[in-house]
């Protein structure tokens, strides 16, 4: 091999060597990103933030990444008494950024320090300011009011319930929120962390209390139950009281007018009579005495009349005269 080709090869080596060396001393950081140079495990110099293409020594020198944008926090749900020794259990979430990624590398190392960090202070916190709120501050909020109006749409409303209900709230959930992010945000510089928020995501009875609630939710809605059977029943009573002397004044109405024209058919039927009889008296009394007749002798009797009888008499004369 002569000496041009050596060096080529040689070039060839500085080149790869120098691109290596590049590639490894080379590193960008996007616009959602910050880092620390770290020599040795020991940060090196501040934070880098700008975006863009940075420089480290290469091999010796490490970079650690972090995000600048807002990262979330989700605690477990704790039981945690009120100051009436109600107890609760109270689930809540929370958004915090990393603002000094040295301090929080040196404090936390990364997220997951960083969380088990937040879960000591901010359950902390939240206990501390729940265990000193009344169950009515921590559910509603200041600016709530029940109004009278919408009393009188929940006439199902116990007075329990309803002196809860006129209660006046002095700090209310936003207040309760404000002052728990206020608490715990005075921790959060020392780990180079700031706290945006935090939220209380749900609060609800624990198991044991909200089977008391239970039992008293289903005994209130019986009460209600049997009021409005006893309701409906008087409701029914009255109605069938109604139906009954409506039915009494027609029954009483329609035998009236019944005998109104019963008497008017008698009156028709004995002026009728009148003047038949007044036509031919002598038959009208014939005729009266075969209805009475018909009357008074069933099928099978036997009558005997005598010579003079009316009957008699009345068939001798209408028997032919002889010539």
């Amino acid at each position: 091999m002569n000496r041009s080709s050596l060096s080529i090869i040689s070039i060839i080596i500085l080149l790869v060597i120098g691109g290596v060396v590049l590639a490894s001393s080379a590193y960008t950081i996007d616009e959602a990103e910050q880092a620390i140079i770290v020599q040795f495990g020991a940060p090196v110099g501040g934070a880098i933030t700008e975006p863009g293409l940075h420089f480290k020594v290469p091999f010796i020198q490490e970079v650690r990444r972090f995000d600048k944008r807002l990262l979330s926090w989700d605690g477990d749900p704790n039981q945690i008494p009120t100051r009436g020794e109600q107890f609760i259990s109270v689930d809540t979430t929370a958004r915090w950024r990393i603002i000094d990624p040295l301090t929080f590398l040196k404090s936390v190392q990364n997220e997951r320090g960083a969380t088990l960090r937040l879960n000591d202070i901010l359950d902390s916190v939240v206990r501390d300011q729940i265990s000193a709120t009344d169950l009515v501050e921590i559910v509603r909020s200041k600016d709530w009011e029940v109004s009278e109006e919408d009393l009188e749409r929940a006439q199902t409303v116990s007075e329990g319930d309803e002196e809860i209900l006129r209660q006046r709230v002095a700090r209310g959930r936003q207040e309760l929120t404000k002052d728990i992010l206020e608490k715990a945000s005075v921790q959060m510089p020392d780990y180079g962390i700031e706290l945006v928020d935090i939220r209380i995501k749900r609060v609800d009875y624990v198991e044991t209390v909200q089977q008391r609630v239970f039992e008293r939710m289903i005994a209130e809605r019986q009460r209600i139950a049997e009021q409005f059977r006893a309701e409906g029943q008087g409701r029914a009573a009255e109605i069938d009281g109604l139906t009954q002397q409506q039915l009494a004044q027609i029954t009483s109405e329609a035998r009236r007018q019944a005998e109104l024209i019963r008497g008017e058919a008698d009156a028709e039927a004995t002026r009728i009579y009148n003047e038949a009889f007044g036509e031919d008296p002598e038959f009208f009394s014939f005729f009266r005495s075969l209805e009475s007749y018909s009357r008074s002798i069933g099928n099978k009797s036997t009558l005997f009349l005598g010579p003079e009888s009316d009957y008699v008499r009345y068939l001798r004369d209408a028997s032919p005269a002889k010539e």
